[in-house]
């Protein structure tokens, strides 16, 4: 298991592993809930 850290695709912050995305580390782009909700509506910008 990658317990490293990632990027927010949103702030661009850094943010690291926590026990609640133990599971799907993969697949969080997001440092919040906030970040996942004011994602950019299109991948083109």
């Amino acid at each position: 298991m990658n317990k490293g850290e990632k990027i927010c695709k949103v702030c661009k912050k850094p943010f690291s592993w926590r026990k609640k995305w133990e599971r799907d580390w993969d697949e969080v782009l997001y440092c919040s809930e906030r970040c996942r909700r004011n994602k950019p509506k299109t991948l083109a910008q």
